[in-house]
């Protein structure tokens, strides 16, 4: 029934009606009148080219949405001053290309491109992004376009383009890896699926600490063992990187037991259930264990943790916890000093930062960022290089700079950690 119903629907969307129906509906000059113009295929070109220039912001949307719509019309609302007009036309512009038949390709494609470029330089990176997200699969669509798109200086324009595209040869990605400046781009990148070897080398020697943790998360990715090695050098100071890198199922028993050296005593655990351990490494694990126990060293020390929560409250106390003390620690992938500072400034426990961090909820993230008193632009860098949280599923700012929910829902959200037992300090 359902499908009747919706094929009923489109039926009626594309039954035409009479010129002399459809002026007349236009002549009436109602807004339902017009809308319902704007959103038939059947409606005339002309009369289309007419409501491209509607007053309403939803009936021109109607119109960009509309795959009847001729150029004119369409190349005129590429400068419409309504952003979501411009999105709705990126959209279907997005759509349209890569489904084009060879026919229909000689006779569209070319004015096409010709909107889809100008769309491609649009000033709102919404506008871009939604092209870039309806782009990042296509096979037939302009490989100019594709990279400057993945050049965009937004990251929610090239961040797609870098992660899904099938359009980059390995010396294009290699291009990408030595020459972007946007931060983010080299973690986009390093979720691509079956990353070739020299370009996840390329990323390893930038030493980006989000693109090598994402890079260490990418299950397809194949890094060489001297390659882990020199992940493993640097990795004592990352603490982001430590959780991947235990996950990683090429291993040797030597980068195993360099491992256990530096992580903390839940990682050496998720090394001793791994079913390729030699006799040798599994007891070089079971002794790092026992030392850790003896020591009281667990969990990075509950004494060195509290002694940076009573440090940083000394600092948040004199005024010196800012934003910009957070961000550099964030950039040195420092995420003990990250977790303390969020700690301090929210008042939320230790324990509520972690499973926030840890839960990878965008909206739980941000709200955490925001009873911190802190930036949407650092909740944004916290949610990609502390909590991990792919691309897709980050929360972007509103207008840019601001937060995109409500301090209702900002406190709903924090609610279950916040509960009792978890509370707030």
């Amino acid at each position: 029934m359902l499908k009747r119903f919706i094929g009923r629907l489109r039926a009626a969307n594309r039954t035409p009606l009479s010129y002399e129906e459809q002026r007349s509906r236009l002549e009436q000059g109602d807004l339902a009148a017009r809308r319902g113009l704007a959103r038939l295929e059947a409606t005339r070109p002309e009369v289309l080219y007419y409501l491209a220039e509607d007053s309403d912001g939803g009936v021109r949307q109607l119109v960009a949405a509309n795959p009847s719509t001729p150029f004119q019309a369409d190349r005129r609302l590429t400068a419409d001053t309504d952003s979501e007009v411009r999105e709705e036309l990126a959209r279907k512009l997005g759509r349209l290309l890569p489904n084009l038949t060879a026919r229909e390709q000689a006779t569209l494609r070319e004015r096409t491109v010709e909107l889809i470029e100008i769309m491609a330089r649009d000033q709102l990176p919404s506008v871009r992004r939604v092209l870039a997200e309806e782009l990042k699969h296509a096979t037939n669509v302009p490989r100019d376009l594709i990279r400057r798109l993945a050049h965009d200086l937004d990251l929610i324009v090239a961040a797609p383009i870098l992660e899904y595209s099938p359009l980059f040869s390995d010396d294009d990605l290699l291009e990408i890896v030595a020459t972007s400046r946007v931060e983010g781009a080299l973690a986009a990148l390093a979720r691509r699926n079956h990353i070739p070897g020299a370009v996840a080398d390329a990323i390893v020697a930038t030493l980006d600490i989000p693109a090598v943790a994402a890079l260490l998360a990418n299950p397809s990715a194949r890094l060489r063992e001297d390659v882990l090695d020199r992940i493993i050098d640097s990795a004592p100071q990352v603490e982001v990187w430590h959780q991947p890198l235990v996950l990683r199922a090429e291993l040797s028993m030597r980068a195993i037991r360099r491992i256990a050296s530096f992580v903390a005593s839940s990682l050496i655990n998720e090394l001793m259930i791994r079913t390729d351990l030699d006799e040798e490494t599994a007891q070089a694990l079971a002794r790092r264990v026992r030392d850790r126990v003896a020591s009281g060293d667990l969990e990075g020390s509950r004494s060195g943790i509290e002694a940076l929560l009573a440090e940083l409250a000394a600092l948040h106390g004199r005024g010196e916890l800012d934003e910009a003390m957070i961000d550099q620690a964030i950039e040195s992938g420092r995420r003990d000093f990250v977790v303390a500072a969020l700690t301090v400034r929210s008042g939320i426990t230790l324990n509520g930062v972690k499973q926030i961090l840890g839960s990878r909820l965008a909206k739980s993230v941000v709200a955490l960022v925001w009873r911190a008193r802190l930036s949407m632009r650092l909740a944004l860098k916290i949610q990609r290089q502390i909590s991990l949280i792919p691309q897709g599923s980050l929360l972007l700012p509103r207008g840019g700079v601001g937060y995109p929910l409500t301090p209702e829902e900002m406190n709903w959200h924090l609610e279950f950690f916040t509960q009792e037992g978890q509370g707030t300090r």
